[in-house]
């Protein structure tokens, strides 16, 4: 068995190029990811849900310029991440054909967007909740036992890096539009559910062998150009009040990622900031080579998102994403998810290599 992992491993895991020559490989085997919109490559694709991004004009900066269920123009953050860590992609989609055989070596996307630490949220648009997430990846497990062996399995799970995206639509939606939540729960209140929620979900993850994982901040909730369109009376300026409570939301995180690292002395966790990089562009896109962060490329670029709004019949649609902050109205552009890798990085780098 174990000289058939190695056989296996040889075929999947690309290389690259070291300073001497040589051929160097992944800094890890396998990514896991889970969570939103932030970082769904197309599980989406696989559901009965209105919360899609399979039509143009999404992914036609892509390979091969197809739609691919991603919530972008281009690339997400996960790409870019794996790109990174020496992968020649980020790993399939779970629900999809391209999650079987010798893929799955390389990890599992089990991402839904329009999902959230609150089960209720991914309700609204009947997408994957991030419980059932937990369950597919369990059941990821077994499969890659079957293909490749427990003890190579163990090792995998072990030493692969997962990252979790989520909270955006719980806080910046589900909240903010409904009643039961905003008029029975301050927001500071309903943070400390989601709070409770996350943990709950590493702690699930760790008991399942995860010990490295990279934990997203909540964007700049305020500077979506969807909030501000509906929450801004007008103005053209972040909301305050969303960005006060993504804020608030990212305080907490951080002192619960710090008592998970106390509780659990084996277990590498870290927070990834995008709020700071992704004000900074919205806030200041010239400094930093953008032209336009109050409206996405696609349509009018104030209130499209999802294919019920950003497909290929919406009017306006910017020739150029590059220079916008925002590919529609609720998510960053690739040109905006490379700087937000960038930013953060070097921490992973770090986390994976000491």
């Amino acid at each position: 068995m174990e000289v058939r992992c190695l056989l296996l491993m040889a075929v999947l895991l690309p290389t690259w190029p070291t300073s001497h020559g040589e051929e160097a490989r992944p800094l890890i085997p396998a990514v896991m990811v889970f969570g939103d919109s932030l970082v769904d490559v197309g599980n989406n694709d696989y559901i009965l849900t209105i919360g899609k991004a399979n039509l143009p004009p999404y992914g036609r900066d892509f390979k091969d310029r197809v739609p691919t269920g991603r919530f972008r123009n281009g690339k997400l953050m996960i790409d870019i991440i794996a790109e990174k860590l020496g992968f020649t992609a980020s790993p399939p989609a779970y629900l999809s054909p391209e999650a079987s055989g010798l893929n799955l070596l390389m990890g599992a996307n089990f991402a839904s967007g329009g999902s959230g630490y609150y089960d209720p949220t991914a309700r609204i648009a009947n997408v994957i909740s991030l419980s059932q997430q937990l369950e597919y990846f369990r059941e990821y497990q077994s499969r890659l036992a079957a293909l490749a062996g427990h003890s190579y399995t163990n090792s995998t799970i072990s030493s692969s890096l997962y990252i979790i995206a989520a909270g955006t639509s719980d806080l910046g939606a589900n909240y903010n539009i409904n009643p039961l939540l905003y008029k029975t729960q301050t927001a500071d209140q309903f943070s400390d559910s989601l709070i409770g929620s996350f943990q709950k979900t590493v702690m699930q993850l760790y008991d399942m062998g995860a010990r490295r994982i990279g934990v997203t901040s909540l964007p700049p909730l305020g500077c979506l150009p969807l909030a501000i369109t509906v929450f801004g009376h007008g103005s053209n300026s972040c909301v305050p009040r969303l960005n006060r409570d993504a804020q608030m939301f990212n305080r907490k995180l951080d002192t619960v990622i710090d008592s998970l690292s106390t509780l659990y002395h084996d277990l590498r966790i870290m927070a990834l900031d995008i709020y700071t990089p992704l004000y900074s562009l919205a806030t200041s896109p010239g400094s930093q080579g953008f032209t336009e962060a109050r409206r996405g490329c696609c349509g009018t670029g104030l209130v499209e998102f999802t294919v019920l709004l950003c497909n290929p019949m919406s009017i306006g649609t910017c020739p150029n994403a590059t220079t916008y902050v925002f590919w529609d109205a609720v998510h960053p552009s690739e040109a905006a998810n490379q700087m937000i890798v960038d930013s953060f990085l070097p921490k992973i780098i770090a986390n994976l290599t000491t």
